[in-house]
């Protein structure tokens, strides 16, 4: 029996490590960022509560998912965790729940952030995870994304009994001339493992900037509302146009410049990027998707060259040749990005994007 002792005792403390008090926090006391309008329904949503009724149920629903959204806070805890309530409790069968509706860690490690660790659903009811433990105790800018395929109704933070938790004081992303990114549901963030690996969070931290995803998984059909709420963004960098894998051709004559010149009217020498739908891996194979994608870029490069040819001057263009290399690998189903897909596109894209941005 006396043996046991000290092999108790070993237990007894390694529980006592992890049995240490946690303090909750409503994230609410913390700034949130990618929100166009401060006007909506609930905190963690995109759309503003007077587009109810106004846009289609489709684009309503989805615009309450939180993809794009983040919190900013600063701590010196030695572990982080998160309790959190999803909206729609949503499951797909070709993304990772981490994706779905999990939460996503960075911290601002000399200058630059870095991946901490993802915060996993555990339930469908209320989420409770130990995102990350037994960090040494110093002060670090956190960063935590939250889901990209459903929505958040609360959340809370949760640090070590006795450390702080409190407002952010680094001004990273910044929020001067945010990037703003209308498209589908590859822009949403289908199907990146994790929130972080979505494209436009990838492209927010490459540029240290804010970016709203205004990505509506099938249902970037240039609906007119959004290229209203698009506008009224104050100051933006850019508008990226990636809706073409859900626009016919016939959608994209009748609605693209429309949806350009509401833009043009409100930001005059804003650049804009039009681009072009991936080469689905699929497309090898399924003759009608190809024809469809090579019709809808056709339509996408004849707008574009339409609204040149009237002199419009900050407008580029992002072809599809290329994007996702010729293995296959980016995608999960023939069509959603990989984690391998979304760094590809950013990798395709940021050429361009700099040049936009006039960045170096």
């Amino acid at each position: 029996m006396k043996k046991l002792f000290p092999f108790i005792a070993v237990l007894l403390l390694s529980a006592g490590i992890h049995a240490q008090k946690v303090v909750f926090t409503d994230a609410a006391q913390f700034p949130v960022y990618g929100k166009i309008s401060e006007k909506t329904k609930t905190r963690y949503e995109r759309l503003p509560a007077h587009l109810e009724g106004v846009s289609r149920k489709d684009v309503w629903r989805l615009g309450r998912k939180s993809a794009g959204l983040y919190i900013r806070f600063r701590s010196n805890s030695t572990s982080i965790h998160a309790k959190w309530q999803s909206l729609y409790n949503n499951y797909q069968n070709h993304m990772t729940d981490t994706g779905t509706r999990g939460l996503d860690l960075y911290a601002l490690v000399d200058g630059e952030w870095k991946a901490v660790a993802p915060g996993r659903p555990t339930t469908k009811g209320v989420n409770q995870h130990a995102i990350i433990r037994n960090m040494a105790p110093q002060d670090r800018e956190y960063m935590l994304y939250l889901s990209l395929y459903d929505g958040v109704k609360s959340l809370e933070i949760g640090v070590d009994e006795g450390a702080y938790i409190e407002q952010p004081a680094v001004a990273s992303p910044s929020q001067e001339k945010p990037i703003v990114m209308y498209g589908t549901s590859i822009l949403q963030g289908g199907c990146a493992s994790r929130p972080g690996m979505a494209y436009t969070n990838i492209i927010g931290r490459r540029f240290n900037r804010e970016v709203f995803n205004l990505g509506f998984s099938g249902n970037a059909r240039l609906d007119l509302e959004i290229a209203e709420l698009m506008a009224t963004v104050k100051d933006p960098g850019v508008f990226i146009l990636d809706y073409v894998p859900n626009s016919t051709e016939e959608r994209i004559r009748e609605a693209g410049e429309t949806f350009f010149r509401i833009l043009r009217k409100a930001h005059p020498h804003v650049p804009v990027i039009f681009v072009e739908a991936p080469i689905f891996p699929r497309t090898a194979f399924d003759t009608k998707l190809r024809d469809e994608v090579i019709g809808r870029n056709r339509e996408q490069k004849a707008l574009f060259k339409r609204l040149k040819k009237a002199g419009e001057k900050r407008i580029y263009y992002v072809e599809a040749e290329g994007m996702l290399g010729e293995d296959g690998d980016a995608s999960v189903d023939g069509s959603h990005f990989t984690d391998l897909g979304n760094y590809r596109y950013v990798e395709h894209i940021m050429p361009v994007l700099r040049k936009a941005l006039r960045c170096k």
